[in-house]
């Protein structure tokens, strides 16, 4: 690669680096501000953050193009406990939001999941309130970049026949759980090892943790924001 072709991508991941920081700034004091009604959101590109009931309705009513979509984000809430699991491993636990997201992006529809076109977009992202501890927890991640490190194109191809595919959803997202892209081990597997050592402090799970943190980070890329509630401030 030539020192300038070089120099442009490392410019180009920077860059990426900042609009991620950005994105996470601003969701996290929006979420944080005020309670949100639902679990799925659509971010657009001038930044209005729309439910998913409501993105479809203007998409059918033509008030809103797919391709205004930017940021596909997923909030859970919890009250009173902090499971670690969610804290620190957000897309590991919320897998079934990447197929989500990815087929969105594809511009597909299914009215039984939370699958709509937003061809434009080009963030997922995973929140975490704990109002126990007023605390937000924001991961961004680049939506094509996980796609590709999770092989979510080759899943896709040769099942998806037409633009509604409701029928098609279910094996769609069995593929992708049980893909063994963790140390060895599938989604659901890495999620009960991440469990079982942070609850039940099963410390002998210590090394199987470490290299599922090592591919979660490899895998999601993600950038990463916690916010106070309390004091307004931002921890990277």
């Amino acid at each position: 690669m030539k020192i300038d072709e070089l120099l442009k991508r490392l410019e180009n991941v920077k860059i990426n680096e900042n609009e991620k920081r950005e994105i996470a700034e601003y969701i996290a004091q929006t979420f944080g501000n005020k309670r949100m009604q639902d679990l799925f959101y659509v971010m657009t590109k001038d930044r209005a953050i729309y439910d998913y009931d409501e993105y479809r309705d203007l998409l059918k009513s033509n008030k809103i193009s797919p391709n205004d979509a930017y940021v596909y984000v997923k909030i859970d809430y919890f009250t009173g406990y902090n499971p670690t699991d969610y804290f620190y491993y957000p897309f590991l636990v919320n897998s079934y939001l990447l197929p989500y997201a990815y087929l969105s992006k594809l511009g597909l529809k299914a009215d039984l999941y939370h699958i709509a076109p937003t061809t434009g977009l080009k963030y997922v992202t995973v929140v975490g309130k704990f109002l126990g501890i007023n605390h937000i927890v924001v991961e961004v991640a680049d939506i094509d970049n996980v796609a590709a490190n999770t092989h979510l194109p080759t899943l896709i191809h040769g099942d998806v026949r037409n633009k509604h595919i409701d029928d098609e959803v279910d094996k769609i997202l069995s593929g992708f759980l049980s893909q063994k892209l963790f140390a060895g081990y599938d989604f659901i597997e890495a999620g009960n090892i991440i469990s079982r050592y942070y609850r039940k402090h099963d410390t002998s799970l210590a090394k199987d943790v470490e290299a599922i943190k090592d591919a979660y980070n490899r895998i999601f890329q993600p950038f990463r924001i916690e916010y106070h509630l309390n004091t307004k401030q931002f921890v990277v």
